[in-house]
């Protein structure tokens, strides 16, 4: 499946070296200021170039087609693409028959019976430009409701964040969320590099301002639904809400999170009841595996099943997390603009309110 979303959706096309990637996003509210430059700052900030990211050069400038009528969104469809620009499709021409480990080359392959070896295909992490480009125009809804979405990279190459800093985090080259472990980080992906190899990390997110009741149960959860999201990110292997892993370690009493009249007293539950917001900070973690794309020697096999020693060529980033922070920030701010119009025909009242003249 291409798309996501209920009543904020998106639909994403395009491959990593074709002519060039987009996005369709429907279900966006009319009148909503639609800000140009803000888009292209937000898909600056996943661009690919930098030392701590693939070389490859793209400009990643985005273009509307249509949903929008002089600076404000129509109510129809959105629709945006990203020429590709800085293909290389020769550097993949050696593996054209080989499966790279740790990618999808295998099983789409055997799904598909096609193998599109240049950089991956669909299966590329160059698809998620096109969900920054959806997450900015939610991002856009969101600000209407003064609802933020933060994120920054809390760990790389097991070197973890003590302190979360997302103002800061804004402005490392590598989105870390500690000052104190920033240049350590750093230096951890460039050794990586410089062996060819490559780090994991986790990003966290914090959504603010979220209001009580976002969520359906039983089966589209705003937790379950989140956790769907950030899954559909290349490279993701896990993710945590909350306290997240560490509620196995913990009573019952420990975990459950007071409440007074002045609100709740903890935040275990990551701002998430039930599958329903409780007006909490919305907390969570994602966990990126290592860049699949190393410079060493790996055995593998060819199309064929016959034994092979594959040595990749090309430009990729020896960190996934550090982009992957930007476009986990979209994914999230998807989700919440989903569930804001999901949630307005949750009681008669507010159907009331919506269509009975005041």
């Amino acid at each position: 499946m291409n798309s996501f979303g209920q009543r904020f959706s998106f639909t994403t096309f395009g491959e990593s070296h074709g002519k060039a990637i987009g996005c369709v996003v429907d279900g966006v509210p009319a009148g909503i200021e639609i800000d140009e430059d803000f888009i292209q700052c937000e898909l600056d900030r996943r661009k690919p170039g930098g030392e701590y990211a693939t070389k490859r050069k793209e400009d990643d400038k985005v273009e509307i087609l249509s949903g929008v009528f002089e600076g404000i969104s129509t109510g129809t469809p959105i629709a945006m693409i990203i020429y590709n620009k800085n293909q290389k499709s020769k550097d993949y021409s050696n593996i054209k028959d080989l499966f790279r480990p740790g990618h999808a080359d295998f099983t789409y392959f055997h799904k598909y019976g096609i193998r599109d070896y240049r950089g991956g295909g669909r299966s590329s992490a160059r698809e998620t430009a096109s969900r920054v480009a959806a997450g900015a125009i939610a991002k856009l809804f969101l600000n209407e409701l003064d609802i933020k979405v933060f994120s920054g990279v809390s760990a790389i190459d097991g070197i973890n964040a003590n302190n979360f800093d997302f103002n800061y985090a804004k402005k490392s080259e590598i989105y870390c969320l500690d000052p104190e472990i920033d240049n350590i980080c750093k230096q951890r992906v460039i050794n990586a590099k410089d062996s060819h190899d490559s780090v994991g990390g986790s990003v966290t997110i914090k959504i603010k301002n979220s209001p009580i009741g976002l969520g359906e149960p039983i089966y589209y959860k705003m937790d379950s639904v989140l956790a769907d999201a950030m899954m559909s990110i290349n490279g993701v292997k896990a993710i945590e809400i909350g306290e997240g892993f560490n509620v196995v370690n913990l009573r019952g009493s420990q975990n459950n999170d007071e409440i007074s009249e002045k609100g709740f007293l903890s935040n275990k539950s990551g701002g998430i009841l039930g599958g329903i917001t409780n007006g909490d900070d919305i907390n969570l973690k994602v966990y990126f595996k290592p860049t699949p794309s190393i410079f060493k020697p790996l055995k593998t096999i060819n199309k064929n099943n016959e034994e092979q020693i594959l040595e990749l060529k090309g430009r990729h980033d020896p960190c996934i997390a550090i982009r992957g922070s930007i476009v986990a920030e979209a994914m999230a701010a998807i989700v919440i603009a989903d569930m804001l119009l999901l949630n307005l025909g949750r009681d008669i009242k507010s159907v009331k309110q919506a269509y009975l003249k005041q």
